[in-house]
């Protein structure tokens, strides 16, 4: 089986030779104004301590962190919506990996904003059987200072694709996470944590089973 980073790769070929150059450069463009930000110097960092949440899965129960660490270890990843490709093929490597992280007593959960139908849609295409929940409003998102504005000259590309995040999110804000893997001890703590503002680059899972 080829690397997450390789599939990333040859989505990245794919997408290029699909989309057109306008479309592209604006991708782009938002990237780098979403670097202007610095997110990764103002997020939640490694040694401190993730704020306690609760969540609802994708039949609309209630999760909370606090349940969830008495399992062991915690692994939160943040994701931007089933819309996103390199979203799913992250999804899928955590599930072909589901597996290992168990044998490491962690437990593994992905967070979007998206309603709970669309991440119901998403687990089911996908064969998916770990936790999502809904950050509605991107809540915890936001606390952990993940989130951010989509900017106004790239939304309408996003629309003219069919990606509509106020019918997925359910409010008007165009507010993201950028994708972020935190890993939490049993007492909280973040003890290792993958934020890129370019969405296109995503966690080695080698090392996420490394530091469990």
């Amino acid at each position: 089986m080829s690397s997450l980073a390789e599939q990333i790769e040859e989505l990245n070929r794919n997408l290029s030779s699909q989309l057109p150059e306008e479309v592209l450069e604006a991708f782009g463009k938002s990237i780098e104004a979403l670097k202007t930000e610095r997110i990764e110097e103002k997020s939640l960092k490694t040694g401190e301590k993730m704020p306690a949440f609760v969540l609802p899965d994708i039949h609309g129960n209630k999760v909370s962190s606090e349940e969830l660490l008495k399992h062991g270890k915690l692994i939160l990843a943040f994701y931007r919506g089933s819309w996103c490709p390199y979203c799913n093929l992250e999804l899928k490597f955590l599930q072909d990996n589901w597996s290992r992280f168990k044998e490491k007593k962690a437990v593994l959960i992905a967070i979007s904003p998206q309603s709970p139908d669309h991440s119901l849609i998403m687990a089911e295409k996908n064969h998916l059987e770990f936790d999502m929940l809904t950050d509605t409003d991107n809540a915890l998102a936001k606390k952990l200072g993940i989130a951010f504005q989509l900017q106004d000259f790239v939304l309408p590309y996003y629309k003219n694709l069919g990606i509509d995040l106020e019918e997925y999110h359910k409010n008007k804000e165009n507010t993201l996470p950028v994708p972020a893997v935190f890993v939490i001890d049993e007492s909280g703590y973040v003890i290792f944590r993958f934020l890129d503002v370019n969405y296109m680059n995503r966690i080695d899972i080698e090392e996420l089973i490394n530091v469990l």
